[in-house]
């Protein structure tokens, strides 16, 4: 296996100086870009670190915690396009951990089969992983649903083009993989040594699990969000719009 030394890594910083320049060029933040670059790779070092003593002094209620951060952190992030419509954060907690969770259980026990449920140098890796990709699907759910409600869609409608909308990038990523691109985690596990047909194995059962999670999610929370919408049609803090009576 390749070890990335730190002073190669520094290469890294071209494609985001060439993007800022992009960005400066037709008047955009170009700070944008940088200062986000700088705090996901001061994220990533800090997470290092922690994980480093996470694997090596494995502890459920460690475990626990952390994946309590992940969700509360995925929800929050999750709800930014509609970030004004704070009744939105509850179901959001709800539907990404319960969804989440469930194929995290499926993943572990049924799937993999490990002894320790907690092992954190299983469980987080494939925790993150259906967190992130449902917290994607859980946002642009959130944001179609709010959207097309304010067109005046009927909630029905609505609920339909969001859960279209939120499983657009799970469709589109299952077509293209293998004939595309090759998955992050396949990818690693290859340039790591082990065999592309163990690596197989392994992102059919991601792909397959990030598909199902972010579509129980999304679903979820569009349940929840029509459940609400149904019972307090004329609640500001609900919609911002009354409900269309056809």
């Amino acid at each position: 296996m390749h070890v990335i030394s730190w002073g190669s890594l520094a290469w890294c910083a071209l494609p985001v100086v060439l993007i800022s320049i992009v960005y400066a060029r037709w008047s955009g933040k170009a700070s944008e870009v940088l200062l986000s670059a700088a705090r996901m790779t001061l994220q990533l070092v800090a997470v290092g670190y922690v994980l480093v003593a996470l694997f090596n002094n494995p502890s459920p209620w460690i475990t626990v915690t952390v994946l309590t951060l992940m969700v509360g952190i995925a929800s929050w992030i999750a709800l930014r396009p509609v970030a004004h419509q704070r009744d939105y954060l509850k179901p959001a907690l709800i539907a990404l951990s319960c969804s989440a969770g469930l194929h995290l259980f499926i993943s572990l026990f049924l799937v993999i089969g490990v002894e320790t449920w907690y092992e954190p140098r299983v469980v987080i890796p494939l925790a993150g992983m259906y967190f992130a990709n449902t917290m994607n699907a859980i946002s642009l759910a959130a944001e179609r649903y709010h959207s097309e409600l304010k067109e005046g869609k009927p909630e029905s409608a609505a609920r339909l083009t969001a859960f279209q909308a939120a499983m657009i990038p799970q469709i589109n990523s299952l077509l293209a993989v293998g004939l595309v691109s090759l998955p992050g985690m396949m990818t690693g596990q290859i340039l790591s040594g082990v065999s592309p047909l163990i690596a197989v194995r392994y992102q059919i059962m991601i792909m397959t699990m990030v598909l199902g999670s972010g579509g129980c999610g999304a679903a979820l929370l569009l349940w929840q969000l029509g459940r609400a919408y149904r019972q307090h049609p004329n609640n500001p803090t609900e919609i911002d719009q009354p409900r269309n009576t056809e």
